[in-house]
């Protein structure tokens, strides 16, 4: 593995607060605790997600480690913040998760569905378009219509942050 250490100066740098995250002993708590952990890790493999290790990589600048595993290494994480509440050390792990998920679409490597779902947001306003048949069970249900975004709006934004630059 190739030690980066300029991708390592941007992890610490991106910590909300910079000192803590380099106190990180790996105990696992964030592992042991993360519902989606408990889910995916097969242990006789170490496949699956796994916060220990991504924060491990991360302190130690094993870009490479990160950004070739399986896309779930990264994009596993919900934000649930759990891993945030457990760690004894206050490191703000949901927030290095973030950053490497924004490193791995500026390198063109972030699953093909968070394109997809990207380019809904961009083209309709919203993450899912609205469907006839739910539109159709509120009525019946009387419930009120779904006011629908202002595509532009959402679109300026979009483009504003140059975010319209990273679809595909």
């Amino acid at each position: 593995m190739v030690l980066d250490f300029e991708f390592r100066k941007q992890v610490m740098d991106h910590h909300i607060s910079s000192d803590l995250i380099k106190y990180c002993y790996q105990c696992s708590r964030c592992t042991d605790n993360c519902p989606v952990s408990a889910v995916s890790i097969d242990f006789y493999t170490t496949s699956g997600y796994n916060p220990r290790a991504n924060i491990l990589n991360a302190l130690l600048g094993y870009k490479d480690a990160i950004f070739s595993a399986d896309p779930l290494a990264i994009w596993g994480c919900t934000v649930c913040d759990t891993c945030d509440e457990v760690c004894p050390q206050n490191i703000e792990l949901t927030e290095i998760f973030t950053f490497l998920k924004n490193k791995s679409t500026e390198m063109g490597k972030a699953p093909e569905f968070i394109y997809g779902q990207a380019k809904a947001i961009f083209e309709n306003g919203k993450a899912i378009p609205s469907q006839p048949a739910i539109e159709r069970r509120r009525q019946q249900l009387g419930l009120p219509e779904i006011p629908s975004p202002d595509v532009n709006i959402v679109q300026s934004l979009i483009k504003n942050i140059g975010a319209d630059k990273k679809l595909k």
